[in-house]
């Protein structure tokens, strides 16, 4: 008997060794987080049954990235967390010490470290003892700075991620398949070169303070010193007297910001730590882990068994992939039908047959839905050899960096390789038309009627067949055209947001049209030349493609290439030109109305009464000649806060800097309540 216990656990070692391995280097998925769970929770079972364990085990060691360069040892190791899913035991762990809990961040750690207020070094976690140098790739990453305030010998652990927004971003415009940002993350890490890096927007975000030479002792005050020197530290909250109703609380909190998707970033858990440092260092050290170093809280996926409908194959953006239809399950109080199986690789591991196939789903961290087994398949599992779209032939690719098999449309300009963009279009951010979603799109794209933005406003055409269409009706499609019809009004900066334009967000896009009007944006854009230039020929612009904007604050050469470059594709022009024939562009004015703001930098958090949202608040603050910065610093005026006795970290960090915490109500009646149209 012992002899199979010891034949499971190394075949267990050597699934989740290579699962790992897969995990941290940017390769295709080897198994799901639900499965590499539950293997390594046996492994750990069999390991206690058994008083055996076996070289290699994964229970006993960091998981390692294999990022190539120069290895560098850790000065402090940088250990695992130990894991659980049950919140009486993140309870008992506590011991009724106040606690911190922070997310945890689904990217790959680096180690930075200062030196005299200078950068000296950035290094991955590798095996947690040894890593690699990857300090030329800093410039590429978002906040790290290059200086801080603090002289002293420095050390920060955090998590290099990519949001969900510029993952998506990312895969729509560069025509790449990865399966989710981590993977982009780890896998963009492993490039040489700074600027192909710098196109990821990889964000560092520090998660705890290692080492500092001043007498700190609280997490908390460790943290809050980061925000001082200018870091964007991760999002975390304050539990003084841990109970079982006090944690449930917070946890249901960050619970509540994944399910609603209010957290930009991919996270995988909870961290929970002691405010008193000092004491968290007094734990042993077990396997691959300090007993009190911290604890990792992940959700307890609710799992079910239904039967498998049909594949069936979606294209967008560049690659066409499979979706499984199934008997509808209930998950997390939400009634599910359908789950990505995200490509050919996943499916192939997965086992997965046609129709009548018997799967086990989830909705992995309470979000996605996911297929995570098979319990029984039947029949066969058939790629389609051509796009269901189109009908252009389909071809299978191999990618060179992670091995993961996806599917594309062979047809440069097949419809459905602009359901992302559509989607953008349509956005409240941009041409803000009510009632068409994603998946409405995509069944207008497949009917063939839209294949550009400006088919949307001629979809009156189609008035009668969609009010005929399942899930539509009469009134429906009147509400849609009306929403279409509304939207051919719109504001200048919303247009070019909407054109999907690489690098050009709501802001971008308003600071260029601060300096020119849209239409001699256009012009310098194509020309290279101011728009009263007698020189307008696309095929020998004056200017360099960086260097048109360059100038504009807040624009710089790389986004200046990019809205010159889109606007000289004759295919974007041509399209853009189609548009504009049926809108009504306006350009609001965006200068202050006036003053009873000037001269103060204002910080908001929390929730908003008075206004919308905190959008609102901020234009209001604007309007008056006010700024609003997202973190709170030394040049921060006022902190707005309606829990003006919370102790999150921004309130704590204005007490610490001596900035004062304003109530809404008391901003209102300092600084009135005039709502801004901007």
């Amino acid at each position: 008997m012992t002899d199979d216990k010891t034949l499971r656990m190394q075949q267990l070692i050597n699934e989740l060794n290579e699962a790992s391995d897969a995990y941290y280097n940017g390769q295709a998925e080897r198994m799901t987080d639900y499965e590499w769970d539950a293997r390594f929770d046996e492994l750990k079972r069999l390991e206690t049954e058994t008083g055996t364990t076996l070289p290699d085990s994964p229970t006993q060691k960091v998981s390692e990235d294999s990022i190539t360069g120069q290895k560098e040892e850790h000065e402090f190791a940088a250990l695992s967390l130990a894991k659980t899913k049950q919140i009486g035991d993140l309870v008992k762990w506590a011991e009724q010490r106040p606690i911190w809990i922070s997310w945890k961040l689904d990217g790959l750690t680096l180690v930075v470290t200062y030196d005299n207020g200078q950068l000296s070094k950035v290094v991955t976690r590798g095996n947690g003892h040894i890593g690699t140098n990857i300090t030329h790739l800093a410039e590429a990453i978002s906040d790290i700075p290059k200086t801080i305030a603090h002289k002293g010998h420095t050390v920060i652990r955090g998590e290099a991620v990519i949001s969900y927004e510029d993952f998506d971003r990312f895969l729509m415009e560069s025509g790449e398949d990865y399966a989710n940002p981590r993977n982009l993350a780890s896998g963009s890490l492993t490039l040489k070169d700074v600027d192909e890096v710098r196109q990821r927007h990889i964000r560092w975000i520090p998660f705890t303070l290692v080492y500092t030479d001043i007498d700190l002792n609280s997490w908390g005050d460790r943290m809050a010193w980061l925000d001082q020197q200018g870091f964007k530290t991760v999002e975390r909250q304050l539990v003084e007297a841990p109970s079982l109703s006090s944690v449930e609380t917070c946890l249901a909190g960050f619970t509540e910001k994944v399910v609603s998707k209010q957290n930009p970033f991919p996270v995988d858990g909870l961290v929970i730590c002691y405010d008193d440092t000092a004491y968290a260092q007094t734990g042993s050290v077990t396997g691959h882990h300090a007993t009190r170093a911290g604890l990792a809280f992940k959700w307890q996926d609710e799992a079910a068994d239904t039967v498998l409908q049909e594949i069936e194959w979606s294209c967008a953006a560049s690659t066409i992939s499979p979706v499984a239809i199934f008997q509808p399950v209930e998950l997390e109080g939400t009634t599910v039908r359908r789950a990505s199986l995200c490509n050919i690789s996943e499916c192939e591991r997965l086992g997965i047959g046609g129709p009548g196939t018997q799967i086990s789903v989830i909705k992995a961290n309470k979000i996605i839905p996911k297929v995570i087994a098979i319990k029984q398949s039947v029949g066969s599992f058939i790629v389609p050899c051509e796009c269901p779209v189109c009908h252009a032939p389909a071809k299978i690719s191999v990618s060179e960096v992670s091995g993961t098999k996806t599917l594309h449309c062979t047809n440069a300009e097949c419809p459905a390789k602009q359901l992302k963009k559509l989607a953008r279009f349509v956005s409240k951010e941009g041409m803000n038309i009510d009632g068409i979603s994603e998946q409405t799109l995509s069944k207008f794209i497949n009917l063939g009627w839209i294949s550009e933005y400006a088919d949307i406003y001629e979809l009156r055409s189609h008035i009668l067949e969609l009010s005929r269409m399942e899930g539509f009706g009469e009134k429906s499609a009147s509400n849609i055209m009306r929403s279409i019809d509304k939207s051919r009004e719109v504001q200048a900066h919303r247009l070019l947001y909407a054109l999907n334009i690489p690098l050009c967000g709501l802001d971008v896009c308003k600071r260029l049209l601060s300096a020119y009007p849209l239409d001699e944006l256009v012009t310098m854009a194509v020309s290279g030349s101011p728009a009263d230039s007698p020189q307008l020929d696309l095929f020998a612009p004056q200017t360099e493609p960086q260097d048109v904007f360059a100038h504009i604050n807040g624009i710089g050469p790389e986004k200046s290439a990019q809205f010159v470059l889109w606007f000289r594709n004759e295919h974007n022009l041509a399209r853009y030109r189609r548009l504009i024939e049926k809108l009504s562009v306006t350009t609001p004015d965006v200068s202050p109305s006036g003053d009873r703001c000037t001269g103060l930098t204002f910080v908001i958090t929390g929730d908003v009464h008075h206004y919308k949202n905190r959008n609102e608040l901020k234009a209001y603050i604007e309007s008056q000649g006010g700024k609003v910065a997202s973190a709170v610093s030394g040049s921060t005026s006022f902190l707005i806060n309606n829990d003006v006795t919370s102790t999150s970290g921004k309130n704590k960090k204005a007490k610490e800097l001596g900035i004062q915490i304003i109530s809404e109500d008391e901003f209102v009646a300092a600084y009135g309540l005039v709502k801004s149209e901007k």
